[in-house]
């Protein structure tokens, strides 16, 4: 079995084999450009390996970034080094969100998701309803909360003052929750806008190196029919000339 060739990666110094290290003159100007900016000892008839691609291609992108924004944002930086490292961004906000829940967190949207339901509000009704027809008919003399039902009144603004913080503390907590989902959303975004941007250069690049191709080969078809034409003018003068001495 044939040996690959290897390169030496022109930054960190390391052997390759031509699979896993890209040439420098098939990169784009762009990241050729980085590259100087990088690395003092940049040589463009060399090699790069693709972690160190990476890295300026992230270094390219950061610059891109800051000239566009300004000062680049937590999330920003974290999408930029996923390219540098080839990782991925995308999350799995609920699980992550639920590991940071604690024991009176869940209890709290527990709560709250019964008290917004059809089973606490009918339920409650009936309690009501229950209380009042004991307190009216059954312990007419005795009643514990007789007529006007203060105690009642007094149960229903407690429940009210209760209740009322905990479905804002659970809704807080559902408020935090979509602000991770839309920063996940985010980056997601961010790192494929950044993707297909890098892809629609290079494809740009590619055209641009065909195109280059085709006029050069153009170029030499064109050359070659010259140099027939002219050689065939040549033997045309020739046969005439030849043809000129026998008449003589």
């Amino acid at each position: 079995m044939k040996e690959k060739k290897k390169f030496r990666c022109l930054v960190c110094q390391h052997d390759f084999e031509e699979d896993d290290i890209f040439p420098i003159q098939l990169m784009r100007p762009q990241l050729v450009d980085e590259g100087r900016k990088l690395y003092p000892s940049w040589k463009d008839d060399g090699h790069v390996c693709m972690d160190d691609l990476r890295k300026i291609r992230a270094s390219r992108i950061s610059r891109l970034l800051q000239a566009d924004k300004g000062e680049l944002s937590s999330l920003e930086q974290e999408v930029i080094t996923s390219l540098r490292d080839h990782e991925l961004v995308a999350k799995d906000v609920n699980r992550q969100f639920e590991r940071q829940l604690s024991f009176g967190e869940r209890i709290s949207d527990k709560i709250a998701q019964f008290g917004g339901s059809w089973v606490f509000i009918l339920s409650f009704l009936g309690a009501i309803v229950v209380w009042m027809i004991v307190n009216v008919t059954i312990m007419a003399r005795d009643a514990f909360d007789p007529y006007p039902f203060i105690l009642l009144n007094l149960v229903l603004s407690c429940l009210a003052a209760i209740q009322a913080p905990i479905i804002m503390m659970s809704q807080n907590r559902q408020a935090e929750k979509d602000r991770m989902m839309a920063d996940d959303e985010y980056r997601v975004n961010l790192k494929a806008e950044l993707e297909i941007r890098h892809i629609h250069a290079k494809l740009d690049q590619f055209t641009k190196n065909q195109w280059e191709r085709l006029l050069e080969i153009q170029q030499i078809q064109i050359d070659l029919q010259e140099d027939l034409l002219q050689h065939n003018h040549v033997v045309d003068a020739h046969v005439k000339k030849n043809g000129k001495s026998e008449h003589q």
